[in-house]
């Protein structure tokens, strides 16, 4: 029987105490909407070069960034396929990742496991753009992210 999820874990970076196949598994599962039946997603965490390439490629911003997430249909001349599963990529900056880490004074793979329910939400169509949109989705991490036994990350903002 095919799992739900399958997922690529890359690692072009020479950071340490990096997250496991595993924790990227269970992070992604407990993100997962009921309705995605399958999901194929790649996981690659990166040095700081490559973070700043991609964020100034695609968003247009000369800076490494926390993490990039790319939806394999996101492409508004591509039409949506229903039978095909949920893909995309979720790029992690290491080294920003760290800082962050150190700068809110959490662990490093908690601060992982809040990225990847970040990401995997943005896969499915969640957004940060405007007030509401941000509410909604730091909500739905939140809870996420309390059933996996993390504290919540925008407790400090509240």
């Amino acid at each position: 029987m095919k799992q739900r999820l399958e997922i690529c874990h890359q690692i072009e970076s020479t950071a340490t105490g990096l997250p496991s196949t595993a924790q990227f598994q269970i992070w992604a599962e407990a993100a997962l909407l009921p309705e995605v039946a399958t999901a194929e997603i790649t996981f690659r965490i990166v040095d700081t070069e490559e973070g700043q390439q991609l964020n100034r490629d695609y968003r247009g911003k000369d800076y490494a960034t926390n993490v990039l997430t790319f939806t394999f249909d996101d492409d508004e001349d591509m039409p949506s396929i229903p039978s095909l599963p949920l893909m995309g990529d979720i790029v992690f900056c290491a080294q920003v990742v760290a800082k962050e880490a150190l700068e809110q004074n959490i662990s490093l793979i908690d601060h992982y496991a809040h990225l990847t329910i970040h990401g995997v939400l943005h896969l499915q169509g969640y957004d940060h753009l405007e007030e509401d949109e941000a509410e909604t989705m730091e909500t739905l991490e939140t809870k996420l992210l309390a059933t996996l036994g993390i504290s919540d990350p925008y407790a400090a903002e509240k």
